[in-house]
């Protein structure tokens, strides 16, 4: 039992603990807040290298590890009581939801934006927003329960992929 404990210990990190890593091959989310960068990860590979935006100030997008819990389509802007679909609507046709500060995936999500030229700005009030291809893209391929990791880091999207261990 020592022998498996110890082990555990040099395998895991404190920063990554053992429950929120992922196997090689797992699906996953890796977002960085430093870059505006996400990448959608599948089979141990970068599947979408995309930019983004985030929170206006550093707090409003978490940072830490989160599942997706949520997905729909053309979602529904509850704040403003603007119907999914509708050209006003910001959220765009996507939503994938996670759980992050013990939401229940209906606050904090990745989704597409009404205004385009925001991608790669600090600019949200908490999600990250997407270009609409490929938040439609990783929207079919995800599935829930996926892993996403949020953090600002002077790394690249692919060594924060080989430190998790979720890229070859």
């Amino acid at each position: 039992m020592k022998l498996f404990l110890a082990i555990l210990f040099l395998i895991g990190s404190p920063t990554w603990p053992l429950g929120d890593r992922a196997l090689l091959g797992d699906p996953y989310i890796i977002v960085n807040k430093k870059t505006n960068e996400l990448a959608w990860i599948r089979d141990g590979k970068i599947a979408v290298q995309t930019r983004i935006a985030t929170g206006r100030t550093d707090d409003l997008t978490p940072e830490g590890f989160f599942t997706i819990i949520v997905k729909a389509k053309n979602p529904y802007f509850r704040k403003e009581n603007i119907p999914g679909g509708d050209p006003r609507n910001p959220l765009g046709s996507r939503w994938i939801g996670f759980d992050a500060r013990g939401t229940d995936g209906r606050i904090y999500g990745l989704h597409g934006t009404n205004k385009p030229w925001s991608i790669g700005k600090y600019i949200s009030n908490g999600c990250i927003r997407l270009p609409k291809k490929e938040l439609e893209t990783i929207y079919d391929e995800v599935p829930l329960g996926t892993k996403i990791f949020i953090t600002r880091s002077s790394k690249t999207l692919e060594q924060l992929g080989k430190e998790l261990g979720v890229i070859k």
